[in-house]
């Protein structure tokens, strides 16, 4: 099944490739030398690059990692869930203190 992908998050997605391109161009490296060290075709990497929904994760991070350690950035992904935990926190029950 083909992912369902919204505009906003294609942007993102864009976004975050451009940004893996400029990290990898910074740096001197090619993208067939990044290729090469990720175990990956050229092409994904130009689709990595251009933010391709259906390049798996395991990819990027391979990318990420042979670029030179920005997989660790991967640890971001879902670390400050402020929607979740104010989410959490409405449907919490509170103990009322009361007479025992």
């Amino acid at each position: 099944m083909k992912p369902r992908i919204y505009p906003k998050t294609q942007e993102r997605l864009a976004l975050m490739g451009e940004q893996i391109k400029l990290a990898r161009l910074r740096r001197g490296l090619s993208a067939s030398l990044i290729a090469e060290r990720a175990g990956v075709s050229r092409t994904t990497v130009y689709m990595i690059e251009k933010g391709n929904p259906r390049i798996s994760l395991g990819a990027i991070a391979a990318v990420l990692s042979s670029i030179g350690g920005m997989d660790e950035d991967l640890l971001a992904i879902g670390r400050d869930d402020i929607a979740g935990r104010t989410y959490q926190d409405l449907h919490l029950k509170i103990k009322k203190k009361g007479s025992r």
